[in-house]
C-alpha cells in the first residue's frame, strides 16, 4: 500500500485512497506495505510495543520511521485534535452540581485559587475554571489513549466503586478501587514476583482515602513521575496532580458525568489510533 504524505488539513494525515487534496503541499509517496513500516508506525502511535533492537533500527527503512515521527509531530500542532471540547459545555457541569463544594471550613488553603464564593455555609466552585482544565486533561487523556498506552482508574468511594469498575471495562481500560497497598507503583516489581509494566495515565476521581489523607497512588505516581489527572473537591490538595480539575467529586450526578467524559475522551483517542493504522 501507498500511504502519501501531505499537509492536508487537520482531519486528514493522510490522504484517503482516490482523493486528490489541492490544498495539499507536494507529495513524498512511501512504500508502507512492507513489515518495517508497520512496526515503525505502530511504535509512533503505542507504548506497548517494546523498542526496535540496535540491529533491527540499522535494517529499518530510513523512510518508514520518518514517516511515523512526521505523524507525531502533526498530531501534536493541533491544540484539540480530537474534538474534546465539543464533549460538555459549563451548563452541563452546573446541572451535574460540579459546582459544589464542601463546607467553609474544610477548604484547603491550595484550593482558593478554583473557589467562585461561598452560599449558605458552602463553598462554589469557578465552573469557568473548572471547563479550562477538564478540557485540557480530556485532551491528554485522548493523546495517551491515541498512543496506546495503559489508562488505570482510581477512587475510594463505596458507593462510586462499581460506577468506576463498569467505565474502565467499557473503554477497555483498568480500575483500582478498593483499598490500595503501598508499594504498588514505587515497588511494584518486589510486590508482583516479576517486572510490571506501570500505567501510563491514572485518572483519580476521589483524590482522598478518606476526610483527612490523599490517596497513596498520588504521592507514588508523582514519584514515578507517572502523569494524574485528579477531580480536586475544595477538602483536596492539588498540588501533587499534574491535570487538577476543581469539582465536586461526592455527588452521584457530577462522578457519573467525568466517568462518562474521560470515557468519550478514551475512546476517540483509540478510534482515531485505528482509523491511521488501518487496524
Amino acid at each position: 500500500m501507498l500511504a502519501t504524505r501531505t499537509g492536508c488539513e487537520p482531519q486528514w494525515l493522510v490522504c484517503p485512497p482516490g482523493r486528490d487534496c489541492d490544498s495539499c503541499s507536494p507529495s513524498i509517496s512511501v512504500d508502507m506495505s512492507g513489515w518495517w513500516a508497520g512496526q515503525a508506525g505502530r511504535r509512533a502511535f503505542t507504548t506497548s510495543i517494546p523498542a526496535l533492537t540496535d540491529t533491527q533500527l540499522a535494517e529499518a527503512p530510513q523512510e518508514a520511521l520518518d514517516y511515523a515521527s512526521e505523524h507525531m509531530k502533526r498530531i501534536l500542532k493541533y491544540p484539540d485534535y480530537f474534538n474534546v471540547a465539543k464533549l460538555f459545555t459549563v451548563e452541563d457541569l452546573f446541572n451535574a452540581r460540579v459546582h459544589l463544594g464542601h463546607t467553609d471550613g474544610s477548604l484547603d488553603e491550595r484550593m482558593k485559587q478554583f473557589v467562585f464564593g461561598s452560599r449558605l455555609g458552602h463553598l462554589i466552585i469557578d465552573l469557568d475554571q473548572t471547563a479550562e482544565l477538564l478540557r485540557n486533561a480530556l485532551n491528554f487523556t485522548a493523546h495517551i489513549a491515541f498512543r496506546g498506552g495503559i489508562i488505570l482508574f482510581i477512587g475510594r468511594t463505596p458507593q462510586h466503586q462499581l460506577l468506576i469498575e463498569d467505565t474502565a471495562k467499557e473503554c477497555g481500560e483498568y480500575a483500582h478501587t478498593r483499598f490500595w497497598q503501598g508499594g504498588v507503583l514505587t515497588n511494584s516489581t518486589t510486590q508482583f514476583g516479576c517486572v510490571t509494566r506501570l500505567p501510563d495515565l491514572i485518572i483519580a476521581l476521589h483524590t482522598m482515602n478518606n476526610v483527612i489523607d490523599q490517596h497513596t497512588a498520588i504521592r507514588d505516581a508523582a514519584k514515578m513521575l507517572i502523569p494524574t489527572v485528579g477531580i480536586v473537591d475544595t477538602n483536596c490538595n492539588p498540588n501533587m496532580v499534574t491535570y487538577p480539575v476543581p469539582g465536586n467529586d461526592d455527588s452521584a450526578i457530577s462522578v457519573r458525568l467525568y466517568c462518562d467524559l474521560f470515557k468519550n475522551a478514551i475512546l476517540k483517542g483509540k478510534e482515531k489510533r485505528k482509523e491511521l493504522l488501518n487496524l
